[in-house]
This record gives C-alpha cells, structure tokens and sequence, in this order.
C-alpha cells in the first residue's frame, strides 16, 4: 500500500473533517432524506432527490477521507534537521532574474496549497529544493519554463493549514 506522508497538522486537519462528516453531515442529511421521503411523490421531489444526491456524495468523501488516513505517515517535521531542504522545511526563495522573493514550505499532497504557499513534496520545485541548503544557486525546470533561483533560507515553522 503506498504510504502518504503528513504533518501532524494536516492529518488533524482531515480526521476533525471526517469525523464532522460522519457524526454532523451525514446524520443531518439522512433526517432530511427521511423528512422529504414523508412528502409523498418521489419523482417530482426535488429535495428527495437533493438529499439523496448529498448523502450519495458525502459517502464518497467518507471514503476517501478514510482512505487517505489509513494511507498516512506523519512526519514530524519540527524534529528534522533543517540545515537542508527538507519534508516540512520552509524555504524563502528568490527568483535571481527579477528579485522576487517567495516563501515555500514542503507538505505532503493533501496538504498543499499555492495560495498558502505550501507545496506538495512531489512537486517538480520541491522535488528540485530537496537537499538545496542556505546559499543554493539551482535552474528550476518548472511547467511555465526554467527559473533560477537563489535559497535565501532554511528553516522549520509550524504551519497552520
């Protein structure tokens, strides 16, 4: 079974989602089902119908959720050494053409977000930051084109997702 590694955070994150699901969601909308089966003709019922399609739907993300918690491996990254690039490392950039300052932190999958500034550790630039260390100078192959990019810095914070 293929392992997918989180932080501490983000398997919070999603077993406080799942467990809302199960316990809140999901009963909440088997009692509406039940209440819109009571108005009588279920074919023109279009909250029978509504219902029924949320139920059908938070099934599915029951089951991924639980999937993905079975899946997990939690990397605690506060106890890595961050000298190098490395799971959980948060790492300020800078883009050698333009001066442009970025700040990424390495997260597993189900984690990231580009808003946020968290990148998934399979990414195509995490997968070129592993290893990189304070004073880096690295060519980033990257979907829009190459880039190349100076490490300013890196270090280990506590994220918040």
């Amino acid at each position: 079974m293929e392992k997918e590694p989180m932080t501490r955070v983000g398997y919070e994150k999603i077993t406080t989602e799942l467990e809302f699901l199960k316990n809140t969601e999901r009963p909440q909308t088997v009692i509406a089902l039940d209440e819109a089966r009571q108005l009588g003709d279920l074919k023109e019922n279009a909250e029978y119908h509504a219902a029924k399609d949320k139920l059908k739907l938070l099934d599915i993300q029951i089951a991924e959720l639980g999937a993905l918690i079975s899946k997990a491996v939690i990397i605690d990254p506060e106890n890595l050494p961050h000298d190098r690039v490395s799971f959980g490392s948060t790492v300020n950039l800078i883009d050698v053409k333009t001066d442009e300052e970025f700040q990424y932190s390495i997260v597993g999958g189900v984690e990231s977000s580009a808003e946020k500034g968290l990148i998934s550790f399979n990414s195509p630039l995490a997968k070129q930051l592993l290893g990189k260390e304070e004073g880096d100078e690295f060519t980033a192959e990257l979907p829009g084109g190459k880039k190349k990019f100076e490490v300013l810095d890196v270090f280990y914070k506590e994220l918040e997702l």
